[in-house]
């Protein structure tokens, strides 16, 4: 069915009955009458195929009608393998999150809206842990804050049941563009550069989170300010 549809979309030798078109090859373009066209295709023991009807005149190649199909048919395969699936990440917190695995659960959600996925992120109120529902607003809100540089806010937070969910989507879709090998080598440079540098930085939060008490909340400082910010945004 799918390759009866896709001998439909095109024209090839005597269903081509425009005056002239334009035939295109390894070695450039030429107009001719669409006559010239079909000889040429039938002294060479292949098709003339119009491949931009649209055009003026009409481009088309000659070419084995076969063999242009199955090049058209591989070629979608590999565009649709290229297509960026967008996938939700979960990232779950507790309302007396520390400092530390704060920083490691943020630096995922980073890698996840660059990577082009929407993140949920929820706060999760075990027994009696739900009178700190306010605590898990701030933290929420917070990690919308800081995240603001690579997501937009699609859902703030909101309390169902035991969970309190924000809804995060990546401001820039991933795009699935072709870089230059100059420019991956030097990205890749950086890639490893930062990685060194998130280690150090990791094992400096780990340090200074055993000196929190109470963990994240004990210093309430940082997710009031976001809360103010996100509020007067």
């Amino acid at each position: 069915m799918k390759n009866d549809k896709m001998k439909m979309k095109y024209r090839v030798n005597e269903q081509i009955r425009v005056r002239e078109v334009r035939v295109v090859s390894d070695g450039g373009a030429e107009v001719m009458p669409t006559r010239k066209a079909l000889d040429m295709a039938h002294k060479a023991g292949v098709d003339l195929v119009e491949i931009s009807p649209n055009a003026q005149p009409p481009v088309c190649r000659l070419i084995d009608y076969s063999k242009f199909l199955y090049q058209q048919k591989k070629h979608q395969k590999e565009m649709k393998q290229k297509q960026v699936k967008q996938e939700v990440k979960e990232i779950r917190f507790g309302p007396q999150t520390d400092e530390h695995d704060y920083q490691f659960k943020l630096k995922h959600a980073q890698e996840f809206l660059n990577e082009g996925n929407k993140v949920r992120a929820y706060v999760f109120f075990r027994g009696r842990s739900i009178l700190f529902k306010e605590q898990g607003e701030v933290l929420l809100l917070r990690f919308a804050n800081d995240l603001e540089e690579v997501a937009k806010v699609e859902q703030l937070p909101k309390l169902e049941g035991k969970k309190m969910f924000l809804f995060l989507a990546p401001k820039k879709a991933a795009s699935v563009t072709k870089k230059s090998q100059q420019r991956r080598d030097r990205e890749e440079a950086e890639n490893e550069a930062r990685g060194t540098a998130n280690v150090a930085e990791e094992a400096d939060i780990a340090d200074e989170a055993k000196a929190v008490d109470g963990g994240l909340f004990a210093s309430a400082k940082n997710g009031a300010d976001a809360l103010k910010k996100l509020k007067v945004d």
